[in-house]
């Protein structure tokens, strides 16, 4: 009797123990996270989108008191699609605590990769369209985060009262891009609806800009910008060549407006990444799950001025108004 119940006895001491330090490691998984963060290409919008992440997620670790080290993994493909594929598994296979994609293409490399890590978009302008949720209201697999989309027609509407004639208004994106066809076809749709002229043409390469942007001078009043990666990209060759053809630039973006365009309105991509921040706070912290998570859009829209660009097509900044 006495030897039963000594080992009954050593078996709650070690069930104790045992239980201790499952708690305790419960509890140091939570003093460190790591994530991986996936960049397609790197200009204005997006770079200011994972600063805002980062942002997001340090100012709810602090305000809920949280003492948590988080390690980043950051990898930017540069747009090159095989960069994307390799660099998704790299991150994957890192066994992150959360994933993150910045703009479509590589919310698809890692989404392609992983079905079971939790992961965050943001810069994407349609998730359900990029096949990364079954819903915007309820994603349905390890997805979620915030989208770009912006205000297509309220930016059509500002770069109209911009211009001057009877040209059509010059739309000019990267066909190949899934975010900016979607633009572009609302854009059209606000055109059609409010009796708006448009010529619309593609590059699909930066050595296109420039030659693409050169056909459209004297025959367009205006030029509008989705919010694109490839024009987000060459940007600094496009405000160029419109302030020496005098033409007004609205952009999709208040980055692409400030690296050359004359005025948008539109989202602040430093406050989107501080919305998806949020959002990685309660998957890390309060153990929530992207497949429940609602995709967010931006809460706030700006009217931006380049001053220095509208001087340099004859234009005054005084007289540009939020649509």
């Amino acid at each position: 009797m006495k030897k039963l119940l000594a080992s009954s006895l050593a078996l709650v001491s070690l069930g104790l123990l045992l239980a201790g330090c499952s708690s305790s490691t419960a509890s140091s998984s939570k003093s460190s996270l790591n994530v991986g963060i996936l960049q397609v290409v790197q200009h204005g919008s997006l770079d200011e989108a994972r600063q805002g992440f980062k942002a997001g997620l340090k100012a709810e670790l602090k305000a809920h008191g949280k003492s948590t080290k988080v390690t980043y993994h950051y990898l930017n493909a540069q747009g090159d699609q095989s960069n994307l594929n390799t660099m998704s598994q790299q991150l994957v296979q890192q066994k992150n605590d959360l994933l993150v994609g910045i703009a479509t293409p590589a919310a698809q490399a890692l989404a392609k990769k992983t079905t079971t890590t939790p992961t965050l978009v943001t810069a994407v302008t349609d998730l359900k369209a990029a096949g990364l949720v079954k819903s915007d209201s309820k994603p349905q697999t390890n997805v979620s985060g915030t989208s770009d989309l912006t205000p297509v027609g309220l930016q059509l509407k500002l770069l109209a009262s911009m211009t001057k004639g009877n040209k059509p208004l010059g739309i000019m994106y990267n066909s190949s891009e899934e975010n900016s066809v979607l633009q572009v076809n609302l854009a059209k749709a606000y055109a059609k609806k409010h009796n708006l002229k448009l010529k619309i043409v593609s590059a699909t390469s930066t050595n296109d800009v420039a030659s693409v942007l050169a056909g459209l001078t004297g025959k367009v009043s205006g030029l509008y910008l989705p919010t694109d990666n490839l024009m987000a990209s060459a940007m600094k060759t496009i405000g160029a060549k419109a302030k020496a053809a005098k033409l007004p630039v609205v952009t999709g973006s208040i980055e692409m407006a400030e690296d050359g365009g004359t005025a948008t309105y539109g989202i602040n991509y430093y406050d989107l990444g501080k919305q998806t921040g949020k959002m990685a706070y309660d998957v890390l912290e309060n153990n929530k799950k992207p497949q429940n998570m609602a995709v967010q859009t931006s809460k706030k829209l700006h009217l931006y001025v380049n001053k220095a660009n509208v001087k340099a097509i004859g234009l005054q900044a005084s007289q540009i108004k939020e649509p």
